[in-house]
């Protein structure tokens, strides 16, 4: 009762205005502080929130095996089990084959650029004299001066031992935080239909019943976009990757698992990413055969008109058909949120947002702007009523003749 009467009184409202506005004056001037603070406090739920992606990627893939090869198994929660472990297993699978190419081709690049640096160098100044480049950039005092690269090297090392031991830590850490949150991914797939039933039970708790299938409905939706393209678009870098090594290996061309690869990652950012792994693999070529960096690129270019014409229409349909503006919008201001995770789920959040406009916050404006409409009309209709009564005037009337 005594709420009521303080909500009641006069100065009740302009109170509220003055501490919003105070709040969020203290909001706006403490910014990079409060974003510190939160950031600070959701990292220590960082496992668990890489553990529920980890998760959430595995759960399509061990629902596939549950319904595919192990239907056969009575038992629902030995078959769950399995699932599960068949999805680890072709993700530590993949994860080995790619480190597997990857880190000796990468130690083996290294080693071949440390024999050939001065053949590099020699080239790079030769391109410089025929540029007129040398004297602006200063080539000879550069190289001149640099001595032995070796030892500077080693003296840029030691100069950094201790930036170079805190990298180390961190990938560290890192490493040790990848590994329990995939155990956490285990732990959360084992108990998929436990913490589902208590989500679900508490949503009901939550939410008024009038809104909860229409809720219900959006989250499912979002849901089978997002399953949709992470799966498809892993499956498309895949077969990009593999198109390229295929090519590579037939042409005898060198680091073809290195170069693949870097295709096959850079492919799963949206928009820039080909062009991104073709500047990346060329230059990578260019420094080794000139003639084999051409040939890449020209294959890299007809392969991605092939995957974006082809391939990716046949593998999402049209349940992705978002604007490429809105691509571009959705890659800039999600990167600037989330970094590299916004970028790579601009497209999804961006079909997202496309059809809950279409299809949920524009039909409801439409049909609030239609009962405007009609209640003005009705409106005007008793107001010409209204007009009509008063021009009427009882004087005009006249009694019957007597016959």
């Amino acid at each position: 009762m005594r709420d009521r009467k303080v909500r009641n009184e006069s100065w009740f409202p302009l109170a509220m205005i003055v501490i919003l506005g105070v709040l969020l004056y203290v909001g706006l001037t403490h910014l990079s502080s409060i974003y510190g603070a939160v950031r600070s406090f959701l990292g220590y739920f960082r496992s668990v929130f890489i553990g529920c992606a980890i998760a959430y990627i595995l759960n399509p893939l061990a629902v596939r095996f549950e319904n595919g090869i192990l239907h056969r198994i009575k038992r629902k929660k030995l078959r769950w089990i399995l699932a599960i472990s068949l999805s680890i297993l072709c993700m530590v699978c993949v994860l080995a084959l790619l480190l597997g190419m990857l880190i000796p081709q990468l130690i083996d690049s290294i080693m071949r650029l440390m024999e050939n640096m001065d053949e590099y160098i020699d080239s790079l100044k030769e391109f410089a004299d025929q540029w007129g480049l040398s004297e602006k950039l200063k080539l000879d005092d550069i190289i001149s001066s640099s001595g032995d690269i070796m030892n500077r090297l080693i003296a840029l090392v030691t100069d950094n031992l201790n930036n170079i031991l805190s990298a180390l830590a961190i990938t560290g850490k890192s490493l040790v935080t990848t590994f329990i949150s995939m155990i956490l991914s285990i732990y959360l797939l084992a108990s998929k239909t436990e913490l589902k039933a208590s989500g679900l039970r508490f949503y009901r708790a939550l939410v008024p019943a009038r809104h909860q299938e229409g809720i219900l409905v959006f989250i499912k939706r979002c849901d089978a976009i997002l399953v949709r393209y992470i799966t498809f678009t892993l499956l498309d870098s895949l077969i990009v990757g593999s198109t390229n090594m295929i090519f590579m290996l037939a042409v005898k061309m060198q680091y073809a698992g290195l170069v693949s690869m870097v295709v096959a990652l850079t492919n799963l950012i949206p928009t820039f990413g080909p062009v991104i792994g073709t500047v990346i693999g060329g230059f990578i070529l260019l420094l080794i055969n000139p003639v084999h960096a051409l040939i890449f690129i020209i294959f890299i270019f007809i392969l991605q008109t092939i995957d974006g014409y082809i391939i990716k229409p046949k593998l999402f349909g049209g349940t992705l058909g978002v604007s490429g503006l809105l691509i571009l919008i959705a890659i800039v201001v999600f990167g600037n949120i989330w970094g590299v995770v916004g970028i790579l789920l601009a497209i999804p959040l961006a079909a997202i947002l496309d059809f809950s406009y279409k299809e949920e916050i524009l039909p409801v404006l439409e049909r609030h702007r239609k009962k405007r409409d009609e209640l003005a009309r009705s409106k005007a209709t008793s107001d010409e009523l209204v007009d009509d009564d008063d021009d009427y005037d009882p004087s005009e009337i006249r009694e019957p003749a007597d016959e």
